[in-house]
């Protein structure tokens, strides 16, 4: 299914065949454990050298966790299928590549192409979708990308990884027929077009087997029925058995240096609890990995001239701004020529531009809002208000620090500095400064000065857990042990700071900080790291004098634009949503605003769905998702009309109390996926419930005339054709839909699957057509009594559509 050979692959496969037959146990079982954070070992007995890998999907770290080692930042994922376009995706795959040969990287832990089945799911932002059509599309699009460019990628994670809850235990129950249609699909999707070279496997355990281990998801689902033939990589520290890895199918076990392959698997096999025969298997696709990316001796790469160089500021900015979904329009947007704007709210200065966890990367610079509309609009045209602050916690010290690291052994000497461009230090396995060892480290000091830009009482915090001491302008305010709040692993990097120091500090007089920690590496720990962040929060002003200026802006401008935004606490890695609110007092906000100013336009910067309980009293909502670093810019060349806001919604969003699926939290260790193979707008349908805005919903600045549609072929190739008519007064861009739907009524089926969709562009009065080919899939449902693929016959409508609830004509076919 993945494809057949080519004569290069036959000649790859021999070098890796050769290099195998000359490692012995030792070497082979070292080679499938990491031997640091991101990378593999060298071989140079056989040529190989050590393979790197560096998170993603929206940009390339490498191997250090620092804003020093500066990336492109991209839209966030949701963005990136908000623009319904693959071509798109491969073009910001392609860039990516770009940045990974930059950074020494050769394979991109990503796209994350996990379903949204809940809004709940704090970690969406990082995927695609709700519907499994969309998020494999889109995701295939990304990988071609990506390997265009002779980089690896690493689909993940494989599978039903889609909530963020107790992760690492919990046990998942999913039907069969649930994981084929939804959840398998994307990853079927991508292995068929596009032909990853890897793929990571999940924390958590599918119907009682840990996802690490899973023999008949890894090796007879994917291996086998699919023909994947790239390497399989754990989460990391998600490797949990020596035997039941390497006969689940695992490949390799990050990160290193102690895991459950290494010396734990070659003593394995010596034992006679593992064949070596599963070692040799392992090898075989890590080395055919080597072979493609190429870094084994002897094995021409996959791709031996590399796609032409993309301006990455450039494509950040295109992808943001045909990213963004405009929801309503009162005839607000574009903003009026000459017009005045009062632009409000705490994120339009302090943008948050990606979500947090693994996939937060340090861009060279970011455009906020602010800066993106200062720029456009002529001087005089733009006043500013904060309005309300969604941040009611402490973040990374960043804007007026000036911070560095200074390392220490036990005797307190000097043994080496590192730079920090913020107050987040992270330091993985051997990413330590220049001189410093883990065995000779003791303390770590961050310190230097802080700024303020507002007088006041400053909060001052630690995240993080062990020993600190926190000093300001020389006062010391905490010295003690700082402990975790719950147990995992990687709560240093995920967990809530801890408010720590109030000092009263004064605008543009800068005050010497220090926090210094205490470094312990217990005996046990897989992973050494040193992990720790000095946070900040500015002077909390009362929130209805900050709301009043706002007010009093709005009243004075022709248009107010209020930007609303989710924070890191809301949205991240490592945990799930409580609910669906915006943060602190936006919500009061927005409606102040707008009863001052009927013109007033919401910008929403969130990486998945948010209430909107306003929605019908404001004149736009215009959804931005978390926009990278050129956000700002885009928003400026939307708002002004320069660029039509090109998106479309890749997931419903509505009211928590309506969401037909909503549960995230485990019961004794065990979440049931009760609810079958009805998640996102199947299930809205189902339950006759109306969201905020439905699946594929997204206004342009023109408008569109649905005039035909014409279906052609059979199941085995069924071909839509529909024509439509530029009807406004500017060009534009439409995304034509095409749903599925059978005409008889079927309890135990969606009443319509998203099947295709294409993009089509046109001036005013112009006619185009969208030609779009629907999968036989698309008339298939999995039957769990025969355990395969099954044809439903009978009649269907073709249907072409704007959005699952706007759908124009119709066309009725037999299958």
């Amino acid at each position: 299914m993945a494809g057949t050979r080519t004569q290069a692959d036959e000649a790859r496969e021999a070098v890796v065949e050769a290099a195998l037959a000359a490692l012995d146990l030792d070497a082979k079982a070292r080679l499938l454990s990491g031997q640091d954070m991101w990378t593999l070992p060298a071989l140079p007995e056989i040529g190989l050298r050590s393979l790197v890998m560096s998170d993603g999907p929206i940009g390339v770290r490498g191997v250090r966790w620092t804003a020093d080692d500066p990336s492109v930042a991209l839209p966030s994922p949701t963005a990136l299928a908000a623009t319904w376009d693959p071509g798109l995706a491969r073009r910001a795959g392609v860039l990516l590549a770009q940045e990974a040969r930059r950074k020494g990287v050769h394979v991109l832990l990503a796209p994350t192409v996990n379903l949204h089945r809940s809004p709940l799911g704090g970690r969406h932002f990082e995927a695609y979708s709700e519907d499994p059509y969309l998020t494999g599309t889109i995701g295939a699009g990304y990988v071609n990308g990506v390997q265009s460019g002779g980089v690896g990628t690493t689909v993940k994670h494989f599978v039903a990884n889609d909530a963020e809850t107790d992760r690492f235990t919990v046990n998942n129950t999913v039907s069969e027929r649930a994981l084929r249609e939804l959840y398998l699909a994307p990853f079927e999707i991508i292995v068929e077009n596009a032909h990853p070279w890897g793929i990571m496997t999940a924390y958590n355990t599918v119907n009682g087997t840990t996802m690490s281990e899973h023999h008949y998801l890894v090796n007879e689902v994917l291996r086998g029925e699919w023909g994947f033939d790239g390497y399989n990589v754990s989460d990391w520290l998600a490797a949990r058995s020596t035997k039941g890895a390497i006969e689940g199918g695992l490949d390799v076990a990050m990160p290193g240096p102690r895991t459950v392959y290494g010396e734990p698997l070659a003593q394995a096999v010596r034992d006679g609890d593992v064949a070596e025969a599963k070692v040799d298997d392992a090898v075989r696709n890590v080395l055919r990995l080597a072979a493609r990316v190429g870094i084994l001796q002897g094995a021409e790469p996959v791709v031996t001239e590399h796609p032409e160089a993309v301006d990455g500021i450039a494509l950040a900015r295109e992808i943001a701004r045909r990213s963004f979904v405009l929801v309503r329009n009162e005839g607000a947007l574009p903003l009026r020529p000459n017009g005045t704007v009062a632009l409000i709210g705490a994120a339009a200065r302090d943008a948050r531009v990606l979500g947090g966890g693994s996939a937060t990367v340090f861009p060279a610079r970011i455009v906020s809002p602010l800066d993106g509309l200062t720029a456009a609009l002529p001087e005089g045209a733009l006043t500013y208000a904060v309005g309300a602050d969604p941040n009611t916690e402490l973040a990374v010290a960043d804007k007026g620090f000036e911070l560095r690291a200074v390392c220490r052994d036990a005797e307190g000497n000097v043994i080496g500095t590192g730079s920090t461009p913020n107050g987040q230090i992270q330091w993985m396995g051997s990413d330590l400064p220049e001189g410093v060892t883990h065995d000779t480290l003791h303390t770590v000091e961050l310190t230097g000065t802080f700024t303020p830009r507002e007088s006041g009482p400053h909060t001052f915090g630690i995240k993080g857990v062990g020993a600190f001491k926190l000093t300001i302008d020389g006062t010391t305010y905490y010295d003690d042990f700082q402990r975790p709040e719950r147990d995992d692993p990687f709560i240093t990097f995920f967990g809530a700071p801890v408010s720590r120091a109030q000092p009263e500090l004064t605008a543009g007089e800068p005050v010497e900080v220090s926090l210094t920690h205490v470094v312990e590496f217990p005996e046990d720990i897989p992973l050494k790291a040193v992990a720790f962040t000095l946070t900040h929060q500015e002077p909390r002003r009362d929130p209805d004098e900050l709301i009043a200026e706002a007010v009093e802006a709005a009243r004075n401008a022709d248009t107010a634009v209020v930007v609303v935004a989710t924070t890191e606490r809301v949205e991240s890695e490592g945990f799930d949503r409580k609910d669906l609110t915006l943060p602190g007092r936006q919500d009061d906000l927005i409606r102040a605003v707008a009863a001052a100013n009927p013109n007033t336009v919401v910008i929403v910067n969130s990486g998945s769905p948010v209430e909107l309980p306003w929605r019908e009293d404001v004149a736009a909502v215009l959804l931005s998702w978390f926009p990278g670093q050129e956000g700002g810019a885009a928003l400026a060349d939307v708002l002004t009309g320069a660029h039509e806001p090109g998106g479309r919604l890749p997931t419903t969003w509505g009211s928590l109390t309506d969401a037909p699926v909503s549960q995230v939290v485990p019961s004794n260790g065990e979440l049931p996926y009760r609810e079958g193979v009805f998640i996102g707008y199947r299930a809205w349908e189902k339950e006759g419930r109306t969201p905020s805005y439905p699946f594929g919903h997204g206004l342009g600045y023109t408008d569109w005339t649905y005039e035909s549609v014409k279906v052609e072929g059979a199941v085995e190739g069924i071909t839509v054709t529909v024509r439509v008519r530029n009807s406004g007064e500017r060009a534009g861009r439409e995304v034509v839909q095409v749903y599925v739907a059978p005409t008889e009524p079927d309890t135990d089926r969606p009443a319509r699957l998203l099947a295709g969709f294409a993009g089509v562009e046109a001036g005013p009065g112009e006619t185009v057509e969208a030609v779009v080919e629907l999968p036989r899939r698309a008339f298939e449902t999995w039957d769990e009594t025969t355990n395969s693929w099954t044809s439903v016959k009978g009649s269907y409508e073709i249907q072409a559509a704007r959005s699952i609830s706007d759908r124009r004509l119709a066309a009725t076919i037999n299958v």
